[in-house]
């Protein structure tokens, strides 16, 4: 017998609209009540993965346990859930049609005319059904992205059709949209809302669940006249209001009865009420901190916050926790010159410095570490960031002048602080000379990060070609910058720090993607801390 139900989750009207928090709320709600969840996205482009994606295009590249770069919105998924994600909760259309080609080149169809529909809708249809074969998981969740009417959509929407009809109860499709308020008239107007789902019902399919996004109250009556217009029933439209934060998404959604709904109509017997005790903390904590904690991230994709969505998320968990309100300044590292940074950063109480990849606002980056180095202010480095502190700390406290990371060609330098290991050149799992995904990490004893961990092994994933070049270890060590976290199979250096100043940290991992609501990481709470005795001090 299926023991999994599948639940598809499309959006209407505009992009945006907030497709994977609802998906994320609904998960955790089902979560609470005792099941099993997981969530998957499909992503319409035919990029293979968002790896070579900027970050301006999609913003950041969140990188799961098992190696695979994906969407930003596994990192909502883990956040609300803690539960670690795989490659096989985001599959893009890229490799969809690869995984179609390079089945075709085998002869796997024998002869047969390669279309749309069957052989593109199966193996979407595979991929989907992956998670919920291995027996683990009461739910899967599925994120459609774009929306309905777009023309990459179709084999997706397609998709769902044909499962609705062969899973039954078993599967059910919640959809969406957006209800606009015209202030000229002073109304909500329910037509797109009509249109959309008109469209979704043109391909096939016949959403259960209607979620409205709006600014303002709906009201009974625009919800019924939403559910008579779109054939689906009054309990089934459900508002979703905007709100102060993400996080309070699945306590509305909890008030609108969303995943009673679903249990209701997928025929599942209810577990008794959500336990989210936790999450209320949480909140509680969030909304109720007066007092704010300043800090600056130093980046060069500042212009899209979403570039850096998992740092910020982890920051605004780590404050909650300290009780202050975040207030975060992000800083263009472009636009950092010595001239400047005391203006930029002085009145920050901790600095992060980002990571990214190319030589583009490396030495503003590198000028914001001298300035919080000297002045005391508590600092994050991380994974370029990191690589940034040791190239500041080689030029101005050993004294290699033009140290550099050999990724930076044009630099041409004598001392590649950074560089690329002929160790790591042997590694031949997880993308070759990249290191991506979770790697094992033993930190040093009486070292702060181990203090801050409470533990010596730790595992966190990475996303970097370059490494900290241990051939200068011992100069760092005799000039105060130690070298307190290693990858034990290999040796290569993971985390830095300065035990002379009050609180710097460089780490060549990625601690925000292990960072959730109810399980801030141990790194960025000790940061915030820090920052915030800082302003005491």
């Amino acid at each position: 017998m299926q023991k999994t139900r599948y639940i598809f989750v499309t959006g209407g009207v505009a992009s945006s609209l907030g497709k994977g928090i609802i998906s994320a709320s609904l998960a955790k709600l089902l979560q609470a009540r005792g099941y099993s969840v997981t969530i998957q996205k499909l992503d319409p482009y035919i990029n293979v993965d968002p790896g070579t994606l900027n970050p301006y295009e999609h913003g950041e590249c969140y990188v799961t346990v098992d190696g695979a770069e994906t969407d930003l919105d596994l990192g909502h998924y883990e956040r609300f859930l803690g539960v670690p994600t795989t490659q096989a909760n985001n599959i893009t259309t890229g490799r969809i049609y690869q995984n179609v080609i390079d089945q075709e080149r085998r002869g796997d169809f024998l002869g047969k005319t390669v279309q749309i529909i069957p052989h593109v809708t199966n193996e979407i249809k595979r991929n989907i059904m992956l998670l919920g074969e291995t027996g683990e998981f009461d739910f899967v969740i599925t994120e459609i992205g774009g929306t309905v009417g777009d023309i990459e959509s179709l084999p997706y929407i397609e998709t769902v059709r044909q499962l609705k009809w062969e899973l039954g109860s078993k599967a059910l499709v919640i959809h969406l949209t957006y209800v606009p308020y015209l202030a000229s008239s002073g109304e909500l107007k329910t037509k797109p809302t009509q249109h959309s789902v008109k469209k979704l019902q043109e391909e096939g399919v016949q959403p259960d669940i209607l979620v409205l996004r709006s600014e303002h109250d709906l009201g009974e009556d625009i919800r019924n006249k939403v559910g008579r217009f779109c054939n689906v029933d009054r309990e089934s439209v459900i508002q979703s209001i905007d709100v102060s934060t993400i996080y309070e998404v699945p306590l509305k959604m909890q008030e609108e009865g969303l995943a009673e709904v679903v249990l209701k109509k997928m025929k599942v017997l209810k577990h008794g009420l959500p336990e989210m005790g936790q999450w209320n903390d949480f909140l509680k904590r969030l909304k109720s901190a007066e007092e704010e904690v300043h800090i600056g991230l130093v980046g060069k994709y500042v212009e899209l916050a979403d570039a850096y969505k998992s740092i910020i998320e982890s920051l605004i968990h780590a404050a909650a926790y300290n009780d202050r309100k975040l207030e975060l300044h992000l800083i263009h590292a472009e636009g950092i010159i010595e001239e400047n940074v005391a203006k930029q950063l002085k009145d920050m109480q901790g600095v992060i410095v980002a990571p990214g990849f190319g030589d583009r606002g490396i030495e503003g980056k590198i000028t914001a570490v001298k300035y919080v180095r000297e002045n005391n202010i508590p600092f994050l480095g991380i994974c370029l960031g990191m690589q940034c502190a040791v190239i500041e700390f080689a030029r101005n406290v050993i004294g290699l002048e033009g140290a550099n990371t050999a990724e930076n060609e044009k630099a041409n330098t004598a001392y590649p602080v950074i560089d690329m290991m002929e160790e790591q050149k042997n590694i031949s799992e997880m993308g070759g000379t990249m290191r991506l995904g979770a790697y094992d990490c033993e930190l040093v004893e009486g070292s702060k990060v181990f203090d801050i961990y409470g533990q010596k092994e730790i595992s966190e994933r990475h996303r970097h070609r370059y490494e900290f070049n241990d051939k200068y270890k011992q100069q760092y060590i005799d000039n105060g910058m130690i070298p307190v976290g290693f990858a034990p199979k290999t040796g290569l250096i993971d985390v830095v720090e300065i035990p002379e100043h009050p609180w710097f940290v460089g780490v060549q991992y990625h601690p925000e993607y292990s960072s959730t609501v109810v399980d801030p990481h141990p790194l960025f709470k000790a940061f915030v801390k820090a920052a915030i005795e800082n302003s005491k001090s």
